[in-house]
């Protein structure tokens, strides 16, 4: 989900190149982003494990969306009080909930 919702973002935006700032309570996408995806590239989207790399399809998205704006990546720790990441954790629920009840009354059907 948190790759997705930074590919997301990346996507509302209106211009290449604005300076963005994507504040994230995870390390897997700042660490991926901002690290190890050069790393997996490079051993063909294989891990240092030699494994191949979980979610290369939103990885390599994500990597495409990143290269044509000027992105700060930031880590928040979750649950922390960060209002904008508690916002995105009620969101996220929120919509999680939807889809659920949604799913439900389909296969009721």
């Amino acid at each position: 989900m948190e790759l997705m919702a930074a590919i997301v973002a990346l996507k509302a935006l209106k211009q290449a190149r604005l300076p963005v700032v994507i504040v994230s309570d995870s390390a897997y996408v700042r660490g991926g982003i901002t690290g190890w995806i050069n790393k997996w590239k490079t051993n063909g989207w294989r891990t240092s494990a030699r494994k191949p790399v979980l979610n290369e399809d939103l990885w390599r998205e994500l990597d495409t969306m990143a290269a044509s704006q000027r992105i700060e990546w930031r880590w928040t720790k979750g649950h922390a009080g960060h209002s904008m990441n508690e916002e995105a954790d009620r969101l996220a629920r929120l919509e999680a909930e939807e889809w659920a009840a949604f799913l439900q009354d389909n296969r009721a059907s």
